[in-house]
């Protein structure tokens, strides 16, 4: 009998989540101070998503050169615009859209990197991509992977405060991996070849073509990061972001759409 062996499973994974208490605390924002959060503070309430912020109103300045380091970088997306095409009554241009996949884990964190002696900001590592699906005022799902991947940006100051910019560029890797599988079980690396058949293949149909010939495609942005506050007592900074990139491609078999990203940033020196 293995059903009383999982019925005791179960049973002792509930207790487990019942028994958890509810003041487990954990290091996190809430408004504008930071401290111990507890655990029914945060759960299901998308805070945990939210970026880390300073005194409204700091304006402080923090130097930077070359060796130092800027470390707990946050960009967490508020707006996400993707480019569509114009017809007779619109012109083509960015419009808003509802994100739907995740809704609460979009956020680029604990990014961490160098700066050069000319003020550039190379990224090193951290959390720096995820994988975001939004939905158009249309009701078309345009998949995109918001990223920080080598981010690479340049500031207009020796130093941060209030009203520095950093303007740069970051690569965007491809939404699909080569082994992932498309409705049609075709992949870069695996699955089958041809899934619309050889008779369909005998003619002069590229978009067939570019479904069934999966590439692994990457993709270059532009980010813009504009400071507002800066606390020079514990070296921290936030401001305001707005990204270009591109959403995905499903490997090549569609044309990717250009998107656009508006949101907020944190970091710190050290």
């Amino acid at each position: 009998m293995l059903f009383r062996p999982f019925l005791a499973l179960v049973l002792a994974f509930c207790l487990t989540f019942l028994a958890a208490p509810s003041s487990v605390s954990a290091e996190f924002v809430l408004g504008n101070e930071r401290g111990n959060a507890t655990y029914g503070d945060i759960v299901n309430t998308g805070k945990a998503n939210d970026c880390p912020t300073i005194a409204n109103g700091s304006n402080g300045s923090i130097g930077i050169g070359s060796g130092d380091t800027l470390n707990d970088i946050c960009l967490q997306p508020t707006e996400i615009f993707v480019k569509v095409e114009g017809n007779r009554r619109q012109k083509a241009g960015f419009v808003p859209t509802k994100i739907i996949s995740p809704i609460h884990n979009t956020t680029v964190e604990q990014v961490y990197g160098d700066i050069s002696g000319s003020g550039t900001f190379t990224e090193k590592g951290g959390i720096d991509f995820q994988l975001i699906t939004v939905l158009t005022p249309g009701g078309t799902e345009v998949p995109l992977v918001f990223s920080a991947k080598e981010l690479e940006a340049t500031s207009n100051s020796s130093s941060i405060t209030p009203g520095t910019e950093f303007k740069g560029t970051t690569r965007t890797p491809s939404y699909r991996t080569s082994n992932f599988l498309d409705p049609k079980s075709r992949a870069l690396t695996t699955g089958v070849d041809y899934a619309q058949g050889l008779v369909a293949l005998g003619g002069d149909d590229e978009e067939l073509t570019a479904e069934n010939t999966k590439r692994y495609l990457e993709g270059k942005g532009d980010i813009t990061l504009n400071i507002d506050s800066v606390d020079s007592d514990t070296d921290e900074f936030t401001g305001t972001f707005v990204a270009y990139q591109t959403g995905d491609t499903d490997m090549g078999g569609k044309t990717a759409q250009d998107v656009k990203i508006t949101g907020v940033v944190y970091g710190r020196k050290g």
